[in-house]
C-alpha cells in the first residue's frame, strides 16, 4: 500500500515524512526534491518565516545510488528557526516554564484543538496545526512525482483567483502554463490578473488584513481506470477531494465544472464520447477527467478554495481561556496571502493520490514490474 505520514512541529527541530509503498528502482534526485521545496517558499504575500527558512531535504533511508529500494523512505527537513525556540519547544521540562498562550485566534485550530486534547497552552496546538507541516508534504509529493513521471504523468498547480480577482487568460498547453506560472510572483499565468492580485494583496497588508483565493491543479497522462466505483473510499474524485481539503485553510474543492453543474442542464454538463486514434475520448472535459470515481483518460482538473489566513495584524475578538474574559485576539508572525504556496502543496497532494491509485492499479514491488503491468494494460485498451 502506498501511503505517507508526517511528523514534527513548526518551530521544533525538524519535519519528517515517511513514505511506504514506493516501488524499487524509481530514479530519485535530492535536487529534484529541493527544487519542489523552493517552489513552495515563493509567492507574493508570504511572511517573514520564508526569509528564515531555506528548506533542504535529507534522505535518511529507502534510497541508494539515486534510486528507491522499495523500503520505507524517510525524509528530514530541519527547521533553521529551531535555534531561537530551543527553550520554548524543548523536549524535556524547563524552568522557568514557558508562558502559556491562552487566547485562541478566530479561524485557527487553536480553540478546537485545545478542547479536543485538553491543552492549557495553545502553543501545543499551534505548532502542529501550522501550515509549516506542508513542507513535509511537498517533499513526499516530489517522490510521488518521480514515480508518476516514469509513466508520463505530469501536473501543474496554478492560481486562478486571489480575493475577487479572477484569472482569464491562461494557455491550454501544460508546458506553457508551467513556464508562465513559474515566472509569476503569485503563480498566475494571466499577467494582467497578476498585477491586480498583487495590488489587492498590498491593500490587504496595508489594512492589516489577509486574503484567500482559488488554485487549480491539472494532471495529464493519467490513464483510464485509476480509482474505483466499488467502494466509497476508493473513488478517485473522493480521494482527491479529501487530500486537497486536508491542506490547512482549504474550505472547498471542485472537480471539473464543480458547483457549476448545479445550474446547468444535463445536455450542457455530460461529455459526449467519441472514438479517435484508436481510443475512446470525450468531446469536452466537464467531468474533470473522472467519471463514477474512475479516471477516464482525460486531463484531471481539480480546484481548491483557500480562506484568508486567520492571523491578523488587526485582530478579531476572542476569549482568554485562562480567565474567561472577552479580549482581542493576538498576532503571531504570518502571511498576508499563501495561495501561491498552497498551489504547490496542492500539486503534491494530487501527486500523492495519483501515485497511490497508480500503485493500486498496476502493483509490483519494482518499477520494472509496474511498467510491465502498465504496458500490458495500455496495450489492451487499444483492442477494446
Amino acid at each position: 500500500m502506498f501511503r505517507f505520514v508526517t511528523a514534527g512541529e513548526s518551530h521544533g527541530q525538524a519535519l519528517v515524512a515517511v513514505m511506504e509503498g514506493v516501488p524499487a528502482g524509481v530514479p530519485l534526485s535530492i535536487d529534484d526534491i529541493n527544487r519542489e521545496m523552493a517552489r513552495r517558499q515563493k509567492g507574493y504575500g508570504r511572511g517573514g518565516r520564508m526569509k528564515l527558512e531555506t528548506d533542504a531535504v535529507e534522505i535518511l533511508s529507502g534510497v541508494r545510488h539515486g534510486a528507491t529500494l522499495g523500503y520505507p523512505i524517510a525524509l528530514l527537513i530541519r527547521n533553521r528557526d529551531w535555534d531561537n525556540w530551543r527553550q520554548r519547544m524543548a523536549i524535556s521540562a524547563v524552568q522557568p516554564p514557558s508562558e502559556p498562550i491562552t487566547i485562541p485566534r478566530p479561524g485557527h485550530a487553536d480553540l478546537a484543538g485545545a478542547l479536543k486534547y485538553g491543552h492549557a497552552d495553545l502553543r501545543n496546538v499551534i505548532e502542529r496545526a501550522s501550515a509549516r507541516e506542508t513542507a513535509a508534504r511537498v517533499a513526499a509529493g516530489a517522490v510521488a512525482k518521480s514515480l508518476l513521471g516514469q509513466f508520463g504523468i505530469r501536473m501543474v498547480g496554478h492560481v486562478v483567483q486571489i480575493g475577487p480577482v479572477l484569472a482569464q487568460d491562461r494557455p491550454n498547453d501544460l508546458s506553457e502554463l508551467y513556464e508562465r506560472t513559474e515566472a509569476s510572483s503569485v503563480r498566475c499565468a494571466d499577467a494582467a490578473a497578476e498585477a491586480s492580485m498583487v495590488a489587492y494583496i498590498d491593500a490587504a497588508k496595508q489594512a492589516g488584513d489577509s486574503v484567500g483565493g482559488v488554485f487549480e491543479v491539472l494532471a495529464e497522462g493519467v490513464p483510464p481506470g485509476l480509482g474505483s466505483y466499488s467502494q466509497w473510499d476508493r473513488r478517485l474524485d473522493g480521494m482527491l477531494a479529501g487530500a486537497l481539503m486536508s491542506i490547512q485553510a482549504i474550505k472547498g474543492v471542485e472537480v471539473g465544472l464543480g458547483f457549476a453543474v448545479a445550474g446547468a442542464p444535463g445536455s450542457k454538463v455530460h461529455d459526449e464520447i467519441v472514438r479517435a486514434e484508436g481510443r475512446y475520448a470525450h468531446r469536452t472535459n466537464n467531468a474533470g477527467g473522472i467519471e463514477g470515481g474512475v479516471s477516464n483518460g482525460e486531463r484531471i482538473v481539480v480546484r481548491a478554495a483557500m480562506k484568508p489566513i486567520p492571523t491578523l495584524v488587526n485582530p478579531l475578538r476572542s476569549v482568554d481561556m485562562a480567565t474567561g474574559q472577552e479580549v482581542q485576539s493576538r498576532f503571531e508572525r504570518s502571511d498576508v496571502c499563501a495561495v501561491p504556496a498552497a498551489a504547490v502543496v496542492g500539486e503534491a497532494m494530487v501527486a500523492l493520490v495519483l501515485a497511490q491509485a497508480l500503485t493500486g492499479k498496476f502493483g509490483g514491488d519494482s518499477l520494472e514490474e509496474m511498467q510491465r503491468n502498465w504496458q500490458g494494460y495500455m496495450g489492451s485498451l487499444s483492442e477494446r
